[in-house]
């Protein structure tokens, strides 16, 4: 069909919506015509119908419609470039009798001018970014691939100029319509998510982020492209039905799986990395900083209905240890990974904006003020307190982003001790004394127990003791489930961080007993071996001097050890589970061996060596020699010896303790002891010596 009669019957079919009529085949024609239409009038009256046809915008596919019109500029360019590219080169293949060139004859200049031409007043102006954004990632893409398009870089330089003038006008546009959460709003989003890598510092600078942030931020989490102000976990739960076995099912046939489904696959959601990025650059380059305080309190409305809305799913009664044992296969295998994957994204878009927000507050004046401050960084960490049920099932500390945000917002919050002390009280568990039983109130106790940890230094003794001390002590004596072991570590951590705080003196010699009772009772069933040592360590620190503690029960550090010791006399001696830590070792170049109980207390008396009074550990040093003499595994004593001639050498005691020990080493017969106990006993009883190693003669 002669060209021109093809572009009539195209611009006729775009005249009306039908239900019967081939989208895809339209956008291939107006493709097709793009690259060979000559006329560049022809060229312009073909965009601007594109822009603004019955067929495409009278029942929009959402986003998918302007994604494919984006498309259809990207494809035209590209086509051009190669075209251009190849005449340049000389490699241009002939054209054939009747044959079309590429490009109508027009050189790559005069073909975008008439292109761009057609983006005109008749056309809402969030359309015209369709056509330069496709053009300028065309030509983005070509570049990527390694393909020369030097030779039309003032033409790529005129396009960036015009993609952020057009972006900025038609933000006014959707403002004033009150289309920013609309399709117009959401194709402003798409098309500069998809350009934003294309544009130079320079360009960059000019968009105007005070209208662009509440646009992308309302697209991202509110709008019906987005994650849908979290209102579809709502649905999730009249799907959820109990099959044979006691067990539930989400079906893949379901409609709140269809639904979720959709909403992965959108166009924004599965690309919400750059579109987060850009959000996040956003923050750090509005000059209005009240903006971020409004965008702060939005992200937490979104993660506090998040929250609410899986509370009321059947899927949240169940811990994630015990999905194996309630859920069917089709659940495990099918529809939860898709969730999983659903609201992990939703976790990491809202991470790194916030990640955006603490550098902003790290280096804006009005931000940085003592009224704002503390207000940010607490929205904050309820914000992620409200996500802790995504972030613990991926581990917290997964991604430096989250520990950033987490951990810096920790940090301002604890220059302001009346702010901090109201927002521990805010989150605090409903019921103080009590273990949950639903998981997500466990895991919220949780995300209490670690944030706390951070926070006695600036808490009264009043609070430490009637707040902190009474949400951990349920869990310390707690046990039975070890997959509960986060929280019960967690609890152990806070009781440690109070009892080691200055102003916990009087709390210390309260709660003390009770809990070194409850350190041996977990310990090792409920209670790594990492936690352990850490736990006894702190306690000789606490108790041994110059702590106030000491001065009013100065034999408490050598009953520690005592108990210490008589224990690893009677402790079993083979090898315990491996913990969170040695399983994430494991495929290291170097995993840390397993040990048992026995060389784990080993272990513990060596921890608190540093911290002992000279005349207490002259006396220590012998005895610890002997338990290591007793450990019968060659692999296990080997690694406490190590530990042994680390304490000695690393710099961890003072000059005073490491001269004594030194003295007992070189002239005491420690090193004999602890480098060949056990062959003196064999000799003793009648056994040729072994020669010594090189490693012991090193020694």
């Amino acid at each position: 069909m002669p060209v021109d009669r093809l572009l009539s019957t195209l611009l006729r079919s775009l005249q009306t919506y039908t239900d019967q009529q081939d989208t895809p085949r339209l956008l291939a024609t107006a493709s097709s015509l793009l690259t060979t239409l000559s006329n560049p009038h022809n060229l312009s009256l073909l965009t601007s119908h594109l822009l603004t046809a019955p067929a495409f915008w009278e029942r929009p596919d959402g986003l998918r419609t302007p994604l494919h019109l984006l498309s259809v500029f990207h494809s035209a360019i590209t086509t051009l470039i190669t075209h251009h590219n190849a005449v340049r080169e000389n490699s241009a293949p002939p054209l054939h009798p009747g044959q079309l060139p590429i490009g109508g004859g027009l050189s790559l200049d005069a073909w975008t001018r008439a292109i761009v031409s057609g983006a005109d007043d008749r056309s809402a102006r969030w359309t015209h970014l369709l056509v330069l954004g496709g053009l300028l990632i065309g030509m983005g893409s070509q570049e990527e691939q390694g393909i020369d398009v030097e030779w039309a870089a003032g033409l790529r330089k005129r396009l960036e100029t015009a993609l952020v003038k057009a972006t900025n006008l038609a933000l006014v546009e959707v403002r004033e319509s009150g289309d920013a959460d609309g399709l117009g709003g959401q194709t402003v989003a798409l098309v500069l998510n998809h350009s934003f890598g294309c544009l130079s510092d320079f360009e960059r600078r000019g968009l105007d982020y005070d209208l662009l942030l509440p646009v992308l931020l309302g697209t991202t989490f509110f709008s019906s492209e987005g994650f849908q102000s979290a209102y579809f976990l709502g649905g999730i739960d009249l799907d959820v039905v109990e099959v044979a076995g006691k067990k539930f099912n989400w079906p893949a046939h379901s409609s709140s799986f269809k639904q979720v489904e959709g909403i992965v696959s959108r166009p924004l959601v599965s690309s919400m990395g750059p579109l987060s990025r850009l959000m996040a650059h956003a923050v750090g380059n509005i000059r209005d900083p009240w903006l971020i305080q409004t965008m702060v309190d939005d992200l937490a409305g979104f993660a506090r209905a998040l929250t609410t809305q899986w509370r009321q799913n059947k899927l949240s009664e169940i811990d994630a240890s015990e999905e194996a044992v309630f859920l069917e296969e089709e659940a495990l295998r099918t529809t939860l990974p898709v969730l999983w994957k659903l609201l992990k994204a939703a976790l990491f878009a809202t991470t790194i904006v916030l990640r955006g927000v603490l550098g902003r507050i790290l280096s804006d004046r009005i931000l940085a003020t003592d009224g704002v401050a503390p207000v940010l960084a607490a929205q904050t960490l309820h914000t992620l307190r409200h996500l802790y049920f995504i972030s613990n099932r991926l581990g917290p500390a997964s991604f430096s982003q989250h520990t950033f945000v987490y951990l810096t917002a920790i940090d301002i919050l604890t220059h302001y001790p009346i702010q901090s002390d109201a927002f521990l009280k805010s989150i605090a568990p409903p019921q103080l004394g009590n273990i949950p039983d639903p998981p997500l109130d466990r895991t919220l106790d949780l995300y209490f127990l670690n944030t706390a940890e951070h926070f006695t230094l600036v808490l009264s003794p009043t609070t430490n003791e009637d707040l902190l001390v009474a949400s951990a002590v349920p869990y310390l004596a707690a046990g039975g489930n070890h997959s509960m072991l986060p929280i019960f570590e967690a609890a152990h951590s806070v009781i440690l961080a109070v009892l080691s705080a200055p102003q916990s003196a009087e709390i210390t010699a309260k709660h003390l007993p009770f809990y070194i009772d409850a350190l041996f009772k977990v310990f090792p069933d409920n209670l790594s071996s990492r936690q352990f040592r850490l736990a006894f360590r702190t306690l000789l620190r606490v108790t041994a001097p110059p702590s106030a503690l000491s001065a009013t029960q100065p034999d408490l550090p050598a009953t520690l050890l005592e108990l210490v010791h008589y224990r690893a006399l009677h402790a079993p001696t083979t090898a315990l589970a491996a913990d969170s830590v040695q399983l994430a070792l494991a495929g290291s170049d170097a995993p840390p061996p397993p040990l048992s109980e026995q060389a784990v207390l080993v272990l513990t008396l060596l921890d608190a060596l540093p911290y002992l009074p000279v005349l207490l550990l002259e006396e220590w040093l012998p005895l610890c020699a002997d338990l290591v003499n007793l450990i019968e595994d060659d692999a296990m004593r080997e690694v406490v010896k190590g530990r042994f001639w680390n304490v000695l050498i690393s710099g961890e005691m003072d000059p005073e303790r490491s001269g004594a020990a030194v003295a007992w080493w070189g002239t005491r017969g420690g090193r004999e002891a602890v480098l060949f106990g056990r062959e003196s006993e064999h000799m003793m009883s009648g056994a040729l010596p072994v020669e010594t190693t090189a490693r012991e003669s090193k020694l």
